[in-house]
């Protein structure tokens, strides 16, 4: 038998299939090496170690990427690391309270397993750092990064109706004013509900308005 151990993104059966271990009984000779060499392959696995713990049983311990975000590419979804890794979404995959970046300034197709450090893509980045040193609701409400090609950053928060011009720089400064907002919200302010968007380009302040008041071309 063959245990995984650690793993979030998949499940114990998916690991198994991809490394073709799902049916042990074929295999005579498998070494510890080769089923550690077989795991490691695996795009979502950052470390992997293999033990023998006996009467049979093999223990794998995964240690996978750290996903940051959703990314879009000319219209298709994949995984963006930590480490500016992009990784191809697999059926089945098992994510929660990512959010998605969209509009980089990319002038080229995403390949897997390629890295991609752009600057607007270390601002969105930062951007996802500092709402979750907000706060952690904060943090899952953020579901859109919307990078508009270089041009102002807009963010979207599920359970916030209008988008957040959020521009450019000050992320955590920002973000600390959009959970004092979100308090008053919940204590009954419906100005926010009332207004088209949310603007944080203006220092110490947040701004509501009309849309026809932004001033941003499409």
């Amino acid at each position: 038998m063959i245990e995984v151990r650690g793993n979030k993104l998949l499940s114990e059966s998916d690991y198994l299939k991809y490394a073709k271990l799902n049916d042990l009984s074929i295999y005579n000779d498998l070494t510890l090496p080769a089923i550690k060499e077989r795991f490691e392959k695996h795009p979502y696995l950052d470390n992997v170690d293999v033990e023998y713990a006996g009467n049979g049983l093999v223990k794998v311990f995964v240690t996978e990427k750290i996903i940051m975000a959703v990314i879009i590419n000319n219209g298709e979804p994949y995984f963006i690391t930590e480490k500016f890794q992009i990784l191809p979404m697999l059926n089945d995959t098992k994510f929660v309270d990512l959010p998605v970046i969209s509009n980089a300034n990319v002038q080229n197709n995403f390949i897997a397993l390629s890295y991609h450090e752009a600057d607007d893509i270390v601002e969105a980045f930062k951007i996802i750092e500092a709402a979750k040193l907000s706060s952690i609701e904060l943090s899952k409400k953020l579901s859109e990064i919307d990078l508009r090609n270089g041009s102002e950053i807009i963010l979207s928060f599920s359970g916030i109706k209008p988008p957040v011009i959020f521009g450019k720089g000050d992320e955590a400064k920002k973000m600390v004013y959009l959970e004092i907002m979100m308090k008053g919200m919940l204590n009954g302010n419906n100005l926010v509900d009332n207004s088209d968007y949310i603007d944080l380009r203006f220092a110490n302040e947040i701004f509501l308005g009309k849309a026809e008041e932004t001033g941003l071309s499409e």
